[in-house]
């Protein structure tokens, strides 16, 4: 027994020391993965082993413990396959599993080494990763185009008058018990109480109570008592004119109340993101048929009335007496100038499709779903689970800035680590086989988290008492064999 193998295997029991060492202190280094040192045995042609040698420094691509960081730039690789490509300074390639990025001064996405972050641009899956960066400016705003409006219109609410009318006396002929016919002229309440009139609609005595027939036909016959019909029916009588009392036409006005029976504001947009208020006025007509029912829909936006339709109307709609809608139930809006001289925006061309609504015996009702929205601010960036990084802007709006990219090797224990969390490729490696995340096999991300060490601590500590014992038996044989010696130099 020779001095070499105890001294081998004393710098073998060193060596691996120091790996669990490292372990141990990087246990709290995100993204760090555990390394295992291996040994193998030396011969060199002898019958006896010469020792112990360090055949390599394997690192555990496990995956580790993924927890939420709060940070909107953190994100964690959510599986085993799969590592950050980074770009630092001069251009070199770099490999991480750390997700640990902030924004630098220049916007882009970067970690504490300053290497960036790399991934494809928008829309450009599967094209060369180029370096992310958070965008700083507006999104534009989109003007509106449409609107789907349902409303539910109230059959029950009374029409309102378009056009004067003068008033109109009723007008019956009656014979009396002794045959003689005579012309009354009344009017008519809506309770159906009767107050007679001359024909110039002067207040005139009553007819005498009694039994009247029509002179056409003497079967049919009213009685009237008080001057109000106690039986029969004046209609029935040939020659009867209904009364209509005077109409006074309510022309339309936004700021009379009583001259629309509903009103639905909304708000859209121009071309420069400003908003405006479009606000919808509906108005029961009478109806020129007994089964259907007519309504005009006046149109304002900020006050003023559109230029399409003319004046802002009226638009006719109709709906029959299931209460269906019967008419087009599109309509074309346009106003020319919505910002005015000082914010001149481009026509604003709206269609509206009223499809599916109706009017029944109920309050009114409406829903509607309004395109185009104004601009908006950067706010923050979120990253979904395919890599996919989202900005989102302070109008509710968001946007793909690009898709992380990662890379996976066939051969990830060829990589060589060259600290800050980092490795880079090598011939042993192969080349990187890139991806987005959750395709090929690649893991996924998950956004605002990071993955912890894959540190075992409890394992490093037991794994130090046996490099322990190891060290301290290779020094034993070491003392072994200098007894050993000190032996044969004492022999005389």
């Amino acid at each position: 027994m020779g001095f070499g193998q105890g001294l081998s295997g004393l710098n073998a029991a060193s060596q691996n020391l120091d790996v669990i060492g490292n372990n141990i202190a990087n246990s709290g280094t995100v993204g760090f993965k555990a390394g295992t040192a291996t040994f193998a045995d030396v011969y060199a042609n002898s019958r006896v082993g010469l020792g112990v040698q360090l055949a390599g420094i394997n690192q555990r691509f496990s995956a580790g413990t993924v927890s939420i960081s709060g940070n909107m730039f953190d994100m964690a690789i959510d599986g085993e396959k799969g590592l950050f490509r980074l770009v630092d300074g001069s251009g070199a390639v770099l490999y991480s599993r750390n997700g640990q990025f902030f924004a630098n001064q220049d916007n882009y996405i970067v970690n504490a080494q300053g290497q960036t972050l790399t991934g494809y641009p928008p829309g450009g899956v599967g094209m060369a990763p180029v370096p992310l960066k958070v965008p700083v400016g507006n999104i534009p705003p989109r003007a509106t185009s449409s609107a789907s409006v349902t409303v539910g219109l109230d059959a029950n609410e009374p029409p309102i008058p378009a056009t004067s009318q003068a008033e109109s006396l009723g007008q019956i002929t009656l014979r009396d018990t002794d045959g003689n016919d005579a012309t009354y002229y009344f009017r008519m309440s809506d309770e159906g109480d009767l107050s007679w009139t001359d024909v110039s609609g002067a207040p005139a005595t009553p007819p005498a109570d009694g039994v009247y027939s029509d002179p056409a036909d003497p079967a049919v016959t009213v009685t009237l008592a008080g001057g109000q019909l106690a039986s029969g029916a004046l209609g029935d009588v040939d020659g009867y004119a209904a009364y209509s009392p005077a109409v006074t036409a309510v022309p339309f006005d936004p700021s009379n109340p009583e001259s629309y029976t509903h009103f639905m504001p909304m708000s859209v947009y121009d071309s420069l993101g400003n908003e405006h208020q479009l606000t919808q006025y509906f108005v029961k007509r009478a109806g020129t048929t007994g089964t259907a029912s007519e309504w005009d829909v006046y149109y304002r936006l900020d006050g003023a009335p559109l230029d399409v339709p003319a004046g802002g109307g009226p638009v006719s709609m109709t709906y029959d007496s299931a209460g269906r809608l019967t008419s087009a139930p599109q309509v074309n809006l346009t106003f020319n100038s919505p910002g005015g001289t000082d914010s001149p925006a481009q026509a604003l061309n709206i269609a509206i499709d009223y499809q599916g609504s109706t009017q029944f015996g109920g309050e009114f009702s409406n829903n509607f779903v309004v395109d185009g929205y104004p601009t908006g601010q950067y706010a923050s960036i979120s990253v979904e689970a395919d890599g996919t990084l989202v900005a989102n802007y302070t109008n509710d709006r968001t946007q793909v800035v690009g898709t992380v990219v990662l890379a996976n090797f066939n051969n990830v224990q060829g990589l060589k680590p060259v600290g800050g969390n980092a490795w880079v490729q090598t011939g042993s490696s192969g080349q990187p086989i890139l991806g987005q995340p959750g395709s090929n096999g690649l893991a996924t991300l998950r956004g605002q988290s990071v993955e912890e060490s894959n540190v075992d601590v409890s394992q490093e500590l037991v794994n130090m008492i046996i490099a322990q014992r190891t060290y301290q038996a290779n020094a034993q044989t070491i003392k072994t064999q200098d007894q050993v010696m000190q032996t044969l130099i004492s022999m005389r």
